[in-house]
């Protein structure tokens, strides 16, 4: 037997040990999303698959030598960040990619980090687990001052705890941390006390930016006996001269037309793109590059930009597919990739020139 087949069946058994039951100190049963035990989604009440499902495609992906590598190998195309421009921010808005779903974002003279990671595994463990075919595109030393950190959920590639405790002791203070309801414990417990916690809907003006947290399709779960007790979502920013969302994690749902039609258009969308395959299994909680041409039409953004691709291997897709997925699925839709682009590790988008020569988006389709 292999070493990573048996490392997948410990891993395996261990969730199937799962089992405890928590009640949820924030419940509130006049919002549908709540449950006395945790929280639900909006519109797919089913989060995760079951122990059996996890098993068989486990299984079926070892047994069929996947996720399947692309020939020759590859790499993620990289940049080297302009760090000068970076921390000469002058308020003009940007993206800067610095891997899987970890942004840079730059807008009302902010500096905002995405699900922040700048370590090697996307796991708990620093031996085994999904691991990084690159570096971040800049270190945290090299990092503007961060102002700000969203955080989707506590998935282990979506928030690293090592990561959060460094920009904690950044120079200049610490960052503030937004995050879902439920985890500003789990923050308390690092030491770090910056914290603004939200539930769907919530908003929050932090040194006028602009707060709101809005729903996903997707789950928690940081061990065998958490599963969905903390909530998930996403981030809607606002600047007087920009409005950006970042989606973390998640699968296709009615919640996007939701934010659309309370929150009004965006400028730029963070979508996820990668983590996708096997359909079967990933659709209720990942979406799919088409998913992702959907959502930037539900959500009526003038522009998005892919993420969650390239940087670690979760799932059976190979990793340099979705790029070309999402090529494909512009020019059935009819947009221009200019309109829904993909930037290298490490690359700015300046967005002020294509806000300015941006035409008004269509009703977003329905």
């Amino acid at each position: 037997m292999s070493i990573r087949f048996t490392a997948i069946l410990l891993l395996l058994l261990t969730v199937a040990m799962s089992g405890a039951c928590h009640s949820n100190p924030f419940y509130d049963p006049s919002k549908p999303h709540h449950r006395k035990d945790g929280f639900r989604n909006n519109y797919e009440e089913k989060g995760t698959r079951s122990f059996f499902e996890l098993m068989s495609w486990k299984l079926s992906a070892w047994w069929d030598g996947v996720p399947k590598e692309p020939e020759g190998g590859y790499q993620p195309e990289v940049v080297t960040p302009d760090l000068v421009a970076l921390n000469e921010h002058r308020g003009n808005p940007s993206v800067t990619w610095i891997g899987h779903a970890t942004m840079l974002v730059q807008m009302g003279g902010l500096s905002i980090l995405t699900d922040p990671h700048f370590t090697e595994r996307a796991s708990p463990s620093g031996s085994f687990g999904p691991k990084r075919r690159v570096p971040p595109a800049l270190s945290l030393e090299q990092l503007p001052h961060i102002d700000a950190v969203v955080i989707s959920h506590n998935h282990y590639d979506h928030l690293d705890r090592k990561t959060v405790e460094r920009l904690a002791v950044q120079p200049g203070g610490a960052p503030m941390y937004f995050v879902p309801l439920g985890l500003k414990a789990w923050f308390a417990e690092q030491g770090i006390a910056n914290v603004t916690e939200m539930d769907w809907w919530d908003l929050a003006e932090y040194r006028g930016l602009r707060v709101h947290f809005t729903p996903t399709q997707h789950w928690s779960a940081r061990t065998r006996f958490d599963t969905m007790e903390t909530l998930w979502g996403g981030w809607l920013l606002e600047s007087p001269d920009f409005r950006f969302y970042f989606a973390g994690d998640t699968g296709y749902s009615r919640d996007f037309r939701d934010i659309h039609d309370r929150l009004g258009p965006v400028d730029l969308a963070a979508l996820p793109i990668g983590a996708y395959e096997p359909r079967w299994f990933m659709k209720i909680m990942h979406i799919d590059p088409d998913e992702a041409v959907q959502i930037h039409h539900d959500l009526g953004a003038r522009y998005s930009v892919g993420m969650h691709w390239g940087t670690f291997q979760l799932t059976d897709e190979p990793i340099d597919e979705p790029p070309r997925r999402l090529a494909e699925a512009l020019a059935r839709s009819g947009i221009s990739p200019e309109r829904f682009f993909v930037l290298r590790i490490g690359e700015t988008r300046a967005m002020e020139p294509l806000l300015a020569q941006a035409r008004p988006m269509p009703t977003p389709a329905r």
